[in-house]
């Protein structure tokens, strides 16, 4: 009998991609359960067939009844199974009994059917950045927050009514052909390989919405599955971060010499990474669309360019995230590494979504070539350079069974100067939380005032232009019709003003985006890069523990003097690592806000000179009298 299940949330389809429009409390049949990548066919009793996020319905068994009484969702069902044959591996049949119940308690029951869904489907351009104070990765190091902002509407943000809704009509101009002639097309998606889960993931409901796991830092960033009402089990996306603790780097009894060297020198302002002769960027451009499964799934590649190589290569969305992964578990506990744009599940194809993820990949890609230690990485380079399938696939699995990740990464740093006392090393550590945590509250103080700037600029602010033209031009009409001569170049001069007030109402609607864009988008990308310190300061601050409680246990004989001795050697290299970074991050801070905040400045000043101009020109049609 064929596999029924309840729509529980609406879901509008995107015009040709195969997908099926359901609608809350609808009963489809299931045609193809493992389409994959969070993805399920089905058959509406229609007779249409299409596909459907897993996470919109919950199956029902042969009877009509929920499966569970608490009512799961197919990915629910689909973890409660796998999970139950490997506990029943592992155990007694009692054993495996008892952990089910526990899992299925951590799920939870789904409440009602008019709860919100895990992506809401229907987004609009003007939706950014909701950003909520629940997850906030600084909350254990100060109970107070500032910047959390309390609208949905973001820097993008339209006059109401512009752009409102999604215009299903305009034609697709990203149907072209797949592939660029001049660069290798990607690695394959065979049936063997893991990149078959190929789409762009259930996450935000919004075009550029951010949210806190982003602001969390990398090793917070869950899978997206996670957080929707469904399934309430915490699904660390990267096991392998999921380190131990500093006692694998402190307390091994011997380090194992790397081939990969990463040294530190002292320069004029303290400890600095050694950067390359010769530096180089990646341009992302050229995005097309692609397909597979014969047309059931489609995504978007990009083109990626290195500048001293100028040959390119090709990526799906998918790849960045495998990349970031691979630099968060292997330098997460020392280097800051941002999260990508958000994932989504709708818009996916709509030009403005598609140009502001390119955008958003184009600065991620940049910060990461800007970077002396990321950039010259194995895995960056392979990244960026591999030639063919087999040199790919190669590459990848190495990179996947590095050892020297997490804590460990600090076995392959060599600093060229004394080691620290453990005094020094904490008021260091100090220093770096005091800093960061300060500038991670005037970035979000700063978003937050960006967007309401945003909004009044978008929204109510052209409108008092528009009431003050259109009220202009109404008097010079009720002027026109007493008839009276004389009164002419009056009533001319009048109506122009009012037109000119009407043309300021443009230039302040558009003005945003030639400008506050460039400052919003660099605070965005800041505090990315903040939310990453607390979990850094907290692996230098265990270690700082770690050593601290050297002396117990040398004094119980669990560790030697030597082995004490070698753990303040290398808490020491840890703190010259962290005041490496520290001083990339200060050079890269001084140098992006003296140039955006100077681009603001320059645009500002333009802005007012043509308002100003305007409004001369309009002045200039009255007679003095």
């Amino acid at each position: 009998m064929a596999t029924k299940a309840r729509v529980m949330y609406d879901f509008a389809a995107e015009p040709g991609n195969n997908e099926l429009t359901v609608n809350e409390g609808e009963i489809i049949t299931i045609t193809n359960p493992d389409v994959g990548g969070g993805w399920l066919e089905g058959r509406n009793i229609k007779g249409e067939r299409g596909l459907v996020p897993t996470d919109y319905v919950e199956i029902l068994p042969s009877d009509g009844k929920d499966q569970f009484s608490c009512g799961n969702s197919v990915a629910d069902q689909a973890f409660l199974d796998s999970l139950s044959a490997s506990t029943a591996q592992a155990s007694s049949s009692a054993a495996s009994n008892n952990h089910q119940v526990d899992i299925l308690a951590q799920i939870g029951c789904v409440e009602s059917l008019s709860q919100s869904p895990p992506s809401s489907p229907s987004p609009s351009p003007s939706s950014i950045y909701k950003v909520g104070s629940g997850n906030d990765p600084w909350s254990a190091w100060s109970a107070s927050k500032s910047g959390n902002w309390e609208s949905s509407e973001g820097w993008g943000a339209q006059p109401e009514g512009a752009g409102a809704q999604r215009n299903t009509n305009t034609p697709n101009n990203w149907d072209t052909a797949f592939g660029h002639p001049q660069a290798y097309q990607g690695p394959a998606t065979g049936d063997d390989d893991d990149w078959d889960e190929d789409w762009d993931g259930p996450k935000s409901s919004s075009y550029f919405k951010d949210s806190e796991s982003a602001d969390a830092g990398g090793a917070q960033r869950g899978n997206s599955r996670a957080s929707s009402s469904s399934m309430k089990i915490p699904l660390n996306k990267f096991p392998g971060f999921a380190k131990p603790g500093t006692e694998q780097y402190l307390l091994a009894k011997q380090l194992a010499k790397p081939k990969e060297k990463i040294p530190i020198i002292v320069g004029d302002y303290g400890p600095m990474w050694v950067y390359p002769t010769s530096t180089f960027d990646c341009v992302v451009a050229d995005p097309r669309k692609g397909s597979k499964m014969y047309g059931l799934k489609s995504y978007i590649e990009y083109q990626l360019t290195p500048t001293n190589t100028n040959r390119s290569v090709n990526h799906r969305y998918k790849h960045f995230d495998w990349l970031y992964e691979r630099l968060l578990v292997k330098f997460g506990s020392a280097i800051p590494i941002p999260s990508l744009p958000d994932k989504q599940v709708t818009g996916r194809f709509e030009e403005e979504f598609i140009k502001m993820r390119m955008e958003r990949l184009q600065a991620w890609m940049t910060r990461m070539c800007r970077h002396p230690v990321i950039s010259e990485s194995e895995v960056f380079q392979q990244f960026l350079n591999f030639r063919d399938e087999k040199e790919w696939k190669t590459g990848k699995r190495k990179a996947e069974r590095d050892e020297l990740a997490g804590v460990m990464i600090f076995s392959t740093m060599e600093p060229e100067a004394p080691d620290l006392d453990l005094v020094e090393i904490e008021q260091k550590c100090e220093a770096v939380g005091k800093f960061t945590k300060a500038m991670d509250d005037g970035v979000k103080e700063l978003l937050t005032v960006g967007q309401e700037h945003w909004k009044r600029c978008t929204g109510p602010l052209p409108k008092e232009y528009q009431k003050i033209g259109k009220a202009l031009q109404s008097l010079a009409t009720v002027f026109s019709s007493s008839g009276y001569q004389g009164e002419t170049d009056l009533n001319d001069a009048i109506t122009e003003a009012g037109k000119t007030y009407e043309e300021i109402a443009s230039l302040v609607a558009e003005q945003p985006k030639k400008d506050l864009h460039f400052l919003m988008e660099c605070n965005h990308e800041y505090k990315g890069f903040l939310g990453c310190f607390p979990d850094i300061i907290g692996t230098h601050k265990g270690a700082i523990e770690k050593v601290k409680e050297s002396d117990k246990l040398v004094a119980t004989s669990k560790i030697t003097l030597q082995d004490k001795q070698n753990m303040v050697k290398r808490v020491s290299i840890m703190s010259y690592a962290l005041q490496a970074e520290m001083n990339h991050f200060h050079s890269n801070r001084i140098y992006d806000y003296n140039s955006v905040i100077r681009l603001y400045l320059e645009q500002q000043v333009q802005f007012y000179e043509t308002i100003a101009e305007k409004l001369r020109q309009a002045l200039s049609r009255f007679p003095v009298m």
